[in-house]
């Protein structure tokens, strides 16, 4: 008997509507009970769930939670559970001094691994599949998050992690891969490698491959699919939430099912709060239903994405919402990575006791993410010897990697000649999207 049996997820949209009412409920008074921040946030706006939730509706009433007051909360202040009950900490990059924590219970672990399962088994896994996980493990959730749900389905899981790639490429040969799991990016540059080895990705095993980490396109995949003859398909997940298992593609792939029966989605309008329609881009906002360590109520994901309520041909019954166009706010991820411009002005500031005028760069080349930092030259930053100048960049460099977890460039430039948004120097630049593929 198999452990995992694939859902469909298609409970009718009125059973749903209930089971979404019920969680929320227990959710809004677990949170009130046991997190200050939730009870205060709620006793300043005269609400008090047993009474004042009674449909779902009554959740625009509650103000959003955002990254800052997660990162305020730091290390386990947000925590609904004492610290004993405690299983797993994860976290994801916040301010410079405050990483957001999460944590998990052991049925928050359970809850995970299922989802993840779900994820992976509407992007073709079964249990007879051996899926290579090339995403990093660690603090951050990708690898681990995709890790247990593979073994919840009974797969072969192959935990190679980041890098050395024609290491990757001998794995996936050797072990017979069938699932590869890895940024877009990455499985482009494996498939350039497998070119520059003369080998054909014919002689692999692999039928599917699942995506997340990173912007893409549809060109992306197309590319993906004809060079590595595999269904690519799209997932979404972020560590404040849960991780890995929020919502992904389908085989029809149009559009990644959100999990509705643990999360409940909006989309907003950035700027105004106001909710929007099905089909209208504005920011993600999402609230947890069966988190018990670290639930979050309305938390704003900074992702600018779509809702449809389209029916999906696989049968599912969830909504979708589109791929992630962008962001809303100053965050730059790369490789998977949460980066905030105004955590690197700190960084570079503690440096030299000067805040330099500066901007993040997102760049694709060969395949492959990099963060650049450009840096306006000022007399009082840096030297006149070329020697000194070097010496400070590289000492820049290391000091932000530390940090980041990945190695930025830092690159000088005339002062004054950063793209600026009326007084204010524009503080993210992503390239990565407006490239060609010959640029690539």
């Amino acid at each position: 008997m198999p452990i995992w049996e694939p859902e469909k997820e298609s409970m009718s949209r009125q059973d749903l509507r209930q089971t979404q009412l019920e969680r929320l409920q227990a959710t809004l008074n677990r949170v009130y009970r046991n997190v200050s921040f939730y009870r205060r946030t709620f006793k300043e706006i005269d609400f008090r769930p047993e009474d004042d939730f009674t449909e779902i509706s009554d959740i625009e009433r509650l103000p959003f939670t955002n990254g800052q007051d997660i990162s305020r909360s730091y290390p386990y202040e947000m925590f609904a559970v004492p610290l004993r009950e405690v299983v797993r900490v994860h976290a994801s990059s916040g301010s410079s001094t405050n990483p957001r924590v999460v944590g998990y219970t052991r049925q928050d672990l359970r809850t995970w691994s299922n989802l993840v399962a779900r994820i992976l088994s509407a992007g073709g896994v079964v249990q007879d599949d051996v899926i290579q996980v090339t995403l990093g493990y660690g603090l951050l959730t990708g690898g681990l998050g995709i890790h247990y749900g593979a073994e919840r389905i009974g797969a072969s899981v192959l935990p190679t992690s980041v890098g050395r790639t024609e290491r990757q490429i001998k794995i996936m040969q050797d072990f017979r891969t069938t699932v590869l799991v890895c940024t877009p990016s990455y499985a482009l540059i494996i498939a350039d490698r497998m070119d520059s080895m003369g080998l054909s990705a014919k002689s692999l095993s692999l039928k599917y491959c699942i995506c997340a980490g990173e912007p893409w396109t549809e060109e992306m995949r197309r590319e993906i699919e004809d060079r590595l003859f595999v269904k690519v398909t799209d997932n979404y997940g972020i560590t404040e939430v849960i991780g890995p298992g929020i919502a992904g593609e389908c085989l029809q792939q149009c559009g990644m099912h959100i999990q509705e029966d643990h999360f409940y989605p909006e989309v907003i309008d950035p700027e105004s709060g106001t909710l929007l329609g099905a089909g209208i881009s504005g920011e993600l906002v999402l609230t947890t239903l069966t988190k018990e360590a670290f639930p979050v109520i309305r938390y704003r994901t900074g992702d600018i994405c779509s809702i449809t309520d389209e029916p999906c041909a696989c049968g599912r019954t969830t909504r979708r919402i589109s791929r992630i166009s962008g962001r809303c706010d100053d965050v730059v991820v790369v490789k998977g990575i949460n980066i905030i411009p105004d955590r690197i002005g700190d960084i570079l500031q503690q440096i030299r006791g000067e805040r330099p005028v500066f901007q993040l760069v997102a760049v694709r080349r060969r395949r492959q993410d990099q963060l650049e930092i450009w840096v306006e030259v000022t007399e009082q930053l840096f030297y006149d010897k070329m020697r000194e100048q070097r010496s400070l960049v590289d000492f820049m460099s290391r000091k932000i990697a530390a940090f980041i977890g990945i190695t930025p460039k830092i690159k000088l430039v005339e002062k004054g000649s950063l793209k600026r948004e009326g007084d204010r120097v524009k503080p993210f630049i992503d390239r990565r999207l407006e490239m060609t593929m010959e640029d690539a």
